[in-house]
């Protein structure tokens, strides 16, 4: 072994063997923030249009019910060529007494039809009084609604998704940002190990040591580079992009109320699938009353413009009516009745649905509350654990390059701060989706 002085030693552990060629320069990715993202999904997002087409189909459900209490108008032609000539009719207008006899003096000769003949129809009706189609109007506007608010959910939900993906990929980059760092301190006492074994200082397997701890900490950055770019990749899918070319950064915590009762009472008003739960009472109700409706008489009021080539008896080649039609289905068999039954079932499955939903609804906001109070405790004792590792490894370094600690406790206190800086990301990041998910379980998660 050759004999250094302690000057000797320091100045060669002050060179750190020969300097590292510069990297070359990564090229810089323009940076994606949690609103570009929800925005980007918003309008990209493959599923958020399908919803959204549904949405645009639901705007027409009170058009169609309309539809049945507006203006009918039809039109028809047709044209037939029949197998005879035309039919005329010698139909006198004067008659003579010639002897005994009464004669025809004066005749006109009608068409009563023709061997090729044309007719042509114009029909207007108009729905005076018509109950059933009243409770359709009012049944499809609440069916309107209850599409709105299952698309909103739908809607909701996806973002939700593109929530959570980007914290999943800010977490990453926070890993990745952790093991950048074990690498370099790796590197640092690979270096500072190599120049103690080259002095004579300490023994091969020291040396050792510290290169399977900068193996060791190259495939974990490895790995965790991989993991970002594999997050990055899952969100640049639900946003519909080409690519991955972006950086994430780490959101900010979302404002929660701690106040349960007013997080319930806050689901119970804003949820949009305990919103749906109440139109589909409604939609049930109102068909319901459409069927009751059903055993009342309609009235209706009509206009009908006829021509024909043929002028027939009348003389004439046009006509027209007008009048008023009133129908009463009297007994129709027992359908009223059965679909009467049917629909009182629906209302009481509709009540049930909506007291289910509104049971769930706390339920999940109660969790989502417990869930919450857990993860903040978790992030808390983390970043107190973060801070004692970070402080053992100080001092168990400090005396390593004092000669007082073996580097069997350098790289004990290395991997210690490894895995309590790697705790505090993932604590932290399950506090953030805590709270994220207590907001959307209490209906206040921002969607749009």
């Amino acid at each position: 072994m050759i004999a250094t002085t302690p000057l000797a030693l320091a100045l060669l552990l002050a060179q750190g063997g020969p300097a590292a060629a510069p990297a070359p320069e990564a090229r810089a990715l323009p940076t994606l923030t949690l609103a570009d993202a929800m925005k980007e999904a918003g309008q990209k997002n493959l599923d958020l249009r399908a919803a959204q087409a549904r949405f645009e189909q639901s705007k027409e459900l009170h058009v169609r019910a309309w539809s049945a209490y507006l203006p009918q108008v039809t039109a028809g032609a047709t044209f037939t060529h029949n197998n005879f000539s035309d039919v005329v009719l010698q139909i006198p207008t004067a008659f003579a007494i010639s002897g005994n006899a009464v004669v025809p003096t004066d005749v006109i000769a009608t068409t009563v039809q023709k061997q090729d003949q044309v007719n042509a129809q114009l029909q207007a009706t108009q729905a005076i009084f018509a109950p059933q189609a009243i409770y359709g109007i009012a049944a499809a506007r609440a069916g309107e609604r209850l599409a709105t608010d299952n698309v909103e959910q739908a809607r909701q939900d996806i973002l939700f998704g593109v929530t959570q993906a980007y914290y999943g990929a800010a977490g990453l980059k926070q890993v990745v940002a952790v093991n950048e760092r074990q690498l370099a301190i790796a590197r640092d006492h690979e270096r500072d190990a190599k120049v103690r074994f080259d002095a004579g200082a300490a023994p091969k397997v020291t040396l050792l040591r510290a290169e399977i701890d900068r193996a060791r900490a190259e495939q974990d950055l490895k790995r965790a580079q991989n993991s970002y770019l594999g997050a990055k990749v899952a969100l640049s899918t639900l946003l519909d992009r080409r690519d991955a070319d972006f950086e994430v950064e780490v959101p900010p915590t979302p404002q929660v109320s701690t106040d349960l009762a007013a997080l319930e009472d806050a689901a119970a008003r804003e949820r949009f699938d305990v919103l749906a739960t109440a139109e589909q009472l409604t939609v049930a109700q109102k068909n319901r009353d459409a069927s009751i409706a059903g055993y009342l008489p309609t009235l209706g009021a009509f206009g009908r413009y006829q021509y024909s080539n043929a002028a027939g008896f009348s003389g004439d080649t046009t006509t027209w009516a007008i009048g008023l039609a009133l129908n009463w289905n009297i007994f129709d068999g027992g359908l009223r009745e059965a679909i009467l039954r049917e629909n009182q079932a629906r209302i009481v499955e509709a009540q049930a649905a909506r007291e289910g939903t509104l049971a769930r609804a706390r339920d999940e906001v109660q969790r989502a509350r417990l869930d919450l109070d857990s993860a903040l405790a978790n992030r808390e004792k983390a970043k107190e654990q973060v801070d004692l590792a970070r402080e053992n490894q100080r001092l168990v370094d400090v005396n390593y390059k004092a000669g007082a600690a073996t580097y069997i406790e350098v790289s004990d206190a290395n991997t210690a701060l490894l895995n309590a800086e790697l705790s505090q990301v993932s604590e932290a990041l399950n506090a953030d989706l805590a709270a994220t998910r207590l907001l959307k379980a209490a209906g206040a998660f921002t969607a749009r």
